[in-house]
């Protein structure tokens, strides 16, 4: 997803009820009408012409898809604000309403179950603007140093459909991948996803560039990227590795590329398994916002500077050895890409995950303590004001601390399981079961629970669905101590570390007191490993 902004603030312990009031146009978007599940996107095939003096795009979408249910109806998606110029089918012109950013397409008759259909979605207009790219959403229009124009698209959480008609749900994507073909003024190129296969001087001012994707795809990842471009190539053990940056930045991103992506790339093979859109290739392009995680397309806005813009996200120094866009958002291609959150309320698979690869390739570069120390870092920003996970149905993400908070869950469940062997093992083998997959968090701690041998659900609920973090009391009796959790969910259970005059003991802790079998002599030398279970005190 689109970089996290830190936002400093103190650790709460609020548990309210986040009452917030969603409307149909959310419903639409968010929801699973028949409309939608009635069929099942294989393909699209994107042309465009980008008109950038008036930020006007038109052109058309062909849309192929497998008939699911019987239906004469169905829900394609393109922001209200664009116009649609018509919609075929069988070269006949197709009837439809709209509501909000639905558009609801009639067909002549029935479309029979299991065949395969085709539309064409001509369209165009001036699609929304973004203030402030990749927060908001929308295209972004802006000029190079040199005043060429330098174009890009955001759009995750907004909406995919904000310039391009789409089933705009995480529930599909395109099982037989898509082309994108885009039209833009010569002495300017176009950088979408998978592969280029040429371009096409179309004698009227434009040159168009076409690419292909082999692989399903999230609609939000399907991209443009419009600039007067250089490109360099490399080769990592068979998978084809482009650059596109701009020419006065070629010297300056060969070197800078090269410190973090191969070691990156030996570190997420192996810890996650083989890159999962090897037959697209791999590309960082350079773009005027921070960076996405566009599929096999990386948008890089990081101006080539270690951390995040210059700044370590963990305040340790840790995050200043490594590029955090080029690290976090390849990150994604595995966490994200390959494996897809169904609705955006839990797009802490997506967050959780990746933010946690930033200290797997710490651990792969400089090991475990310095990679402990960065997670923990990251607890700082961690606001735990409302829940990780959102409301289904209504286009929800949830609470921003999905990716720190999201991160800290999965280096305490490593703790809980104990056994690095064990842990790695379960997270390799869960990229591996669900690449390229669309799964929901009930997937997740299903695997885990599996995997494991161990109940971990009360955990991943606890974390997840509410604000507070687990509270361990502990008080003194007699010449021991007592101990339990406070939790929201019943029937917690948890280990947890102590160190007491220097040596660790394990405590298995639950809602209810127990008296711990060890002497000590007060609390001055006992101290609770928080570093490996986020918890509070």
């Amino acid at each position: 997803m689109k970089p996290f902004i830190i936002v400093l603030l103190a650790l709460t312990t609020l548990n309210t009820c986040f009452a917030q009031n969603f409307t149909r146009r959310d419903s639409l978007q968010g929801g699973l009408r028949f409309e939608r599940t009635s069929y099942d996107v294989l393909r699209y095939d994107l042309n465009i012409t980008v008109n950038p003096k008036e930020k006007n795009i038109v052109g058309y979408n062909a849309i192929t898809f497998k008939v699911v249910e019987p239906t004469q109806k169905i829900q394609v998606d393109l922001f209200e604000n664009m116009t649609i110029d018509s919609i075929i089918y069988h070269n006949q012109d197709l009837n439809y309403t709209r509501d909000f950013d639905a558009v609801f397409i009639n067909f002549p008759s029935f479309l029979t179950k299991n065949t395969t259909e085709n539309i064409v979605f001509y369209y165009s207009g001036k699609p929304k603007e973004a203030k402030n790219a990749p927060w908001d959403g929308g295209f972004v229009f802006k000029k190079d140093s040199n005043n060429n124009d330098f174009i890009g698209v955001a759009v995750q959480g907004t909406g995919a459909s904000l310039w391009y008609p789409c089933k705009d749900s995480q529930t599909d994507e395109p099982n037989n991948g898509a082309s994108i073909k885009v039209a833009v003024p010569n002495g300017l190129q176009n950088v979408s996803n998978g592969r280029f296969k040429g371009s096409e001087d179309l004698k009227n001012g434009y040159t168009r560039w076409d690419w292909e994707v082999q692989n399903p795809i999230n609609n939000y990842d399907i991209t443009v990227n419009i600039a007067n471009y250089t490109h360099f190539h490399d080769n990592y053990n068979g998978l084809d590795l482009d650059f596109y940056v701009l020419k006065e930045n070629e010297e300056k991103a060969k070197k800078h590329f090269e410190d973090d992506v191969k070691p990156m790339l030996d570190c997420f093979q192996e810890k996650f398994g083989k890159y999962p859109f090897w037959e697209d290739g791999y590309k960082l392009v350079e773009t005027s916002y921070l960076g996405m995680e566009h599929q096999s397309a990386i948008a890089y806005g990081n101006k080539y500077r270690k951390g995040y813009l210059g700044f370590d996200n963990s305040r340790t120094g840790i995050g200043m050895f490594f590029d955090y866009i080029i690290i976090h958002e390849t990150g994604h291609e595995w966490f994200g890409n390959s494996i897809t959150s169904k609705d955006i309320a839990d797009m802490w698979i997506h967050e959780g995950f990746t933010t946690y690869t930033e200290s797997v390739f710490v651990e792969c570069q400089k090991g475990y303590e310095k990679a402990l120390q960065y997670i923990n870092g990251q607890a700082k920003n961690v606001s735990n004001n409302k829940p990780i996970i959102g409301k289904y149905g209504v286009n929800n993400e949830g609470s921003g601390d999905m990716y720190y908070k999201g991160a800290l869950l999965l280096n305490t469940l490593r703790h809980v399981i104990n056994n690095d062997e064990l842990w790695w093992n379960l997270l390799y083998k869960f990229a591996e079961t669900y690449k390229k997959q669309i799964i929901d968090t009930e997937t997740v701690i299903a695997f885990f629970n599996q995997q494991s041998g161990k109940n971990l659900t009360p955990i991943f609920n606890q974390y997840l669905r509410y604000t507070n973090l687990p509270k361990l009391e502990i008080k003194g009796y007699k010449n021991r101590f007592q101990y339990r959790w406070v939790t929201d969910v019943e029937n917690f259970e948890m280990p947890v570390e102590v160190i007491i005059e220097g040596k660790t003991r394990r405590l298995n802790a639950t809602n209810e007191w127990q008296i711990a079998p060890i002497a000590i002599n007060g609390f001055k030398n006992f101290n609770v490993a928080t570093d490996k279970f986020f918890i509070k005190q």
